[in-house]
């Protein structure tokens, strides 16, 4: 069995969905198709959610109307028969007189509304062209816990069951949604169809998990940003894993986690040039060197000062515990006898965590920084890589540099006004290989 999820951009007009049912066809495997919301459903429900928390409910059921017109113009698009176009029409309806009647105290809800009208309306396209697929509701057996986490023996006996009882070959179901411990409507978070189908190819043991999306898989480095970039044929997971927190989008960071436990390649594929043979993720070798380049934004960057370090036992749990009582992940940390630096990506809960940080020593803080990650070999083994990154940046300047912690990953801190050129020049001085940039290959960091 093959486990297929495709993207918002991928179901985002007729002429997509079109394009996902024909890759849908070509396959030759039971599939489980997990598909994500249109693009652009899940930032509008957000917006309605938005509008209705601060009380603006006109403006939220204006959004609500635009949204829904939207979607007739997608069913005038995609049916053929008046049969189909009629009974999308008449679920896109009940789907918003449902909406509707959401309020301010049902945001999973709300979320949850673009993946389960995506789902049908593909059902609906599949079985006008006399394909038959069974739609399988996530909520019947996508769980979390208490803590968020995904309940994977429940997945796994709750699918495994699911799938014996159905007899078609293709099974769709919705990415992103689930159920939480209150059996209530919850989600995966920003990104979790991507974790969705990695879970589903878990608990299915399935052959190979495909990610399709709208870039030909990934890339060595920010496309955005540097010219002469190229595709990886293939890469290990924890490369992977690495790449996605730190800035490549084409992946959901936790989504390779399943997979890589399981011992499950993940594809990445291209919707829009099927042919193109894309990126595979597996349980392999790092690569002999730097194998690929990522950039994160918007970091914070902290130092605390304190000679109370000097031989003491403790100190840092004690800032740590800060950051845990704000819930707030720190990305790196560096330490010397008298002071720490780290990261973070969040500013939400900044001016507490200075204030209660104060009280160990002197604070400083840096805005507009960024985390340029390289992802390859970085074991004990290793000979002159850390050195042939470093001297690549002669001319930029380092706030923070992580190595040691991983053997996959390097990481450096640097100020986002010097991230283009920084890119540029480690792409130029570690990379040899090079293909001209195609412009489609921009979503991949956006």
């Amino acid at each position: 069995m093959l486990v297929l999820k495709f993207g918002g951009t991928s179901v985002g007009s007729a002429q997509n969905i079109k394009k996902v049912a024909q890759i849908v066809q070509s396959q030759n495997e039971p599939l489980v198709v997990v598909l994500s919301a249109v693009s652009g459903t899940t930032n509008t429900l957000t917006e309605i959610h938005n509008s209705l928390v601060t009380g603006k409910n006109d403006e939220a059921r204006d959004l609500t109307d635009v949204l829904e017109l939207s979607y007739h113009t997608l069913l005038d698009e995609l049916y053929t028969s008046e049969y189909y176009q009629l009974k999308a029409l008449t679920f896109i309806r009940k789907s918003f007189e449902k909406l509707r009647k959401l309020t301010a105290n049902d945001e999973h809800e709300i979320l949850a509304q673009g993946e389960l009208i995506s789902t049908h309306l593909f059902q609906f396209y599949l079985a006008e062209l006399q394909i038959d697929a069974a739609l399988l509701s996530a909520f019947s057996f996508m769980s979390i816990d208490a803590q968020g986490e995904p309940e994977t023996d429940q997945i796994k006996t709750k699918l495994s069951k699911s799938v014996l009882e159905i007899s078609q070959d293709i099974i769709i179901t919705q990415g992103f949604i689930c159920l939480n411990h209150e059996d209530r409507i919850d989600n995966l978070k920003r990104g979790g169809s991507d974790y969705s189908a990695s879970l589903i190819g878990a608990a299915l043991n399935a052959k190979e998990i495909q990610i399709w999306t709208d870039i030909d898989g990934m890339h060595n480095n920010d496309p955005r940003y540097v010219e002469n970039t190229f595709s990886i044929n293939e890469i290990s997971f924890d490369e992977a894993a690495e790449l996605a927190y730190f800035g490549a989008k084409i992946l959901h960071p936790q989504s390779v986690i399943p997979a890589k436990e399981n011992n499950i390649p993940v594809l990445l594929k291209n919707t829009f040039a099927p042919k193109s043979k894309g990126t595979i993720i597996k349980n392999c070798d790092a690569s002999d060197g730097i194998r690929a380049i990522a950039a994160k934004d918007g970091i914070i960057a902290m130092k605390i000062k304190s000679y109370r370090m000097l031989l003491a036992y403790g100190f840092l749990k004690k800032i740590f515990e800060v950051f845990e009582k704000y819930q707030t992940p720190i990305d790196m940390i560096t330490t010397s006898e008298v002071a720490v630096s780290l990261t973070i990506d969040t500013p939400t809960h900044i001016d507490q965590i200075i204030k209660e940080l104060q009280a160990f020593g002197k604070i400083e803080v840096d805005n507009n920084m960024s985390i340029v990650c390289l992802a390859g070999d970085f074991s004990q083994n290793s000979k002159g890589i850390s050195s042939s990154v470093l001297n690549c940046l002669k001319e930029i300047p380092i706030r923070m540099i992580s190595y040691g912690g991983s053997d996959f990953n390097m990481s450096l801190l640097i100020d986002t006004n010097n991230k283009a050129e920084a890119l540029n020049l480690l792409n130029k001085g570690l990379f040899k290989k090079s293909i001209s940039k195609e412009t489609t290959l921009i979503e991949q960091f956006s």
